[in-house]
């Protein structure tokens, strides 16, 4: 299985959250795991988001982001360039998508073209999930449980 993981799924393995589990079980399970280049930008914000809002220790937060870089290098990751424009032209004509969940679709929808095996989308925005089975691409979770 080739699982693409867009922000909220990918920051669900460094923080126990609803779905944790299960992305983890996904994840150890995957051939290959697919992100875009926007995810890291939008994980280390994540990460130095909650270290604030939690008032984490900065080792455990460097604990994290050493944990994140590491998985980092071993994505297939999809570059925002003109090639991905197309797609990106499309999914927002499409649908009511943010700027980089757009991205995300984008990216799935041409690395699921690129590798049509197994693919699994995840994502825990409802508008996102929606957009990506309307796309074709099946989704983890299923149906409208994400949040």
């Amino acid at each position: 299985m080739i699982l693409y993981l867009d922000t909220s799924a990918l920051v669900k393995r460094y923080f126990r959250e609803s779905y944790s589990d299960e992305i983890l079980s996904r994840w150890k399970s995957a051939a290959q795991i697919v992100t875009s280049f926007v995810a890291y930008a939008e994980t280390m914000a994540s990460i130095y988001r909650k270290k604030q809002e939690a008032a984490l220790a900065d080792t455990l937060i460097r604990k994290i982001v050493d944990s994140f870089r590491q998985d980092w290098e071993s994505f297939i990751r999809v570059e925002v360039n003109n090639e991905l424009n197309g797609y990106i032209d499309r999914v927002v004509e499409g649908y009511p998508l943010r700027g980089f969940d757009a991205i995300h679709l984008a990216s799935a929808v041409a690395i699921r073209e690129m590798l049509p095996e197994d693919f699994v989308f995840a994502c825990f925005d409802d508008r996102l999930a929606r957009a990506a089975r309307s796309e074709g691409l099946q989704t983890f979770p299923p149906g409208d449980k994400t949040g």
